[in-house]
């Protein structure tokens, strides 16, 4: 970032110095999709909720849905506008029936209509970590001509991102990079429709170039250096009979934790005060007190999701940190 400072011009600009800020944002654009594993393209956001923004705004489709456990920066343009919600099953995965349904053709006025959908699923929930099978997912929305929108800010960085997503929703703070910058990855510019400004022609606003450099150092540092895997998963089962069932596939690095007695805001309240910083929900909802409604659409009872926070690891968390915060949550009572 310092670096970028140092040389910073606007990258859209043609005198000397603003290509010379534009080689290094193209640079950056190919060291993140590099470090990704992506060999589509890169649409430069402020972030994950933008990127999200941009795949409903400007996806070439005529038919959009999500589903139930959507984070929030997407479930709500269930909301704003004229979007499906696809249910999950009792093993937390997705329902590929409605995803069938959902992605291809539909009925308008009685008539067949063949349309292009849009399905957006996330990878790794950002309040359970419970994963989706995105290759199944894949397969089913493929198969009805759809287009498969993936969330991968809570994986990106972490594991590989899914190959067989159409589009890819990242953001650069969740594996260590800087606030404010995230990515679209799309497979080809055709499926979604040119807004004007810059980034190809597909986004408006000056592209943050400092940032973009931050985002592609951190996507090429060891990832988790203060963590092995073995932490990390050890950590996990340690949890596993307080964690309510949201399905057996999940990360290692999210996890919902529920306390037999206590609830969510004095476990906060408590935890805050030990020293560890813990939330109820995703960051985009965890200041409310209403239930969580991943929670809710994951069929956890009203009980058990008072009494449930969730808890997640950083590139910064050490082994040290994770059997203090053990110490610390036996001792709740």
């Amino acid at each position: 970032m310092e670096e970028g400072f140092a040389i910073w011009a606007n990258p859209s600009s043609p005198h000397a110095e603003g290509r010379k800020a534009k080689a290094a944002l193209e640079d950056a654009r190919e060291r993140c999709k590099r470090a990704l594993g992506w060999d589509g393209e890169l649409i430069f956001t402020s972030g994950a909720s933008e990127a999200a923004r941009l795949a409903f705004d400007q996806a070439d489709v005529m038919h959009e849905a999500v589903s139930a456990i959507e984070h929030d920066a997407i479930h709500n343009f269930v909301k704003e506008r004229a979007v499906a919600e696809i249910p999950v099953g009792v093993d937390g995965q997705v329902n590929l029936t409605s995803v069938a349904r959902e992605a291809g053709p539909s009925a308008v006025a009685g008539e067949v209509v063949e349309n292009r959908s849009l399905i957006a699923i996330q990878h790794v929930n950002s309040e359970t970590g419970t994963m989706q099978n995105i290759g199944q997912v894949a397969e089913v929305v493929h198969s009805s001509g759809g287009l498969l929108l993936v969330d991968c800010a809570q994986s990106a960085g972490k594991m590989e991102i899914p190959k067989e997503a159409d589009m890819v929703i990242v953001g650069a703070h969740k594996f260590g990079g800087p606030i404010g910058i995230g990515a679209l990855l799309v497979k080809q510019f055709n499926m979604l429709t040119p807004s004007g400004g810059h980034e190809r022609g597909y986004r408006r606003g000056t592209e943050n170039m400092p940032v973009v450099l931050g985002m592609a150092a951190a996507l090429e540092a060891e990832p988790w250096p203060s963590l092995e895997f073995s932490h990390i998963s050890y950590f996990d089962e340690r949890f596993e009979e307080t964690q309510p069932a949201t399905g057996h596939n999940h990360a290692h690095h999210i996890l919902a934790l529920e306390h037999r007695t206590m609830s969510a805001q004095a476990l906060l309240i408590r935890l805050d005060a030990m020293g560890f910083a813990v939330s109820a929900g995703s960051a985009c909802s965890s200041g409310t007190l209403k239930k969580s409604r991943v929670l809710d659409a994951f069929g956890v009872d009203d009980d058990t999701a008072s009494r449930t926070i969730r808890v997640s690891l950083g590139w910064s968390t050490t082994p040290e940190e994770l059997d203090a915060f053990a110490e610390a949550w036996n001792s709740l009572t």
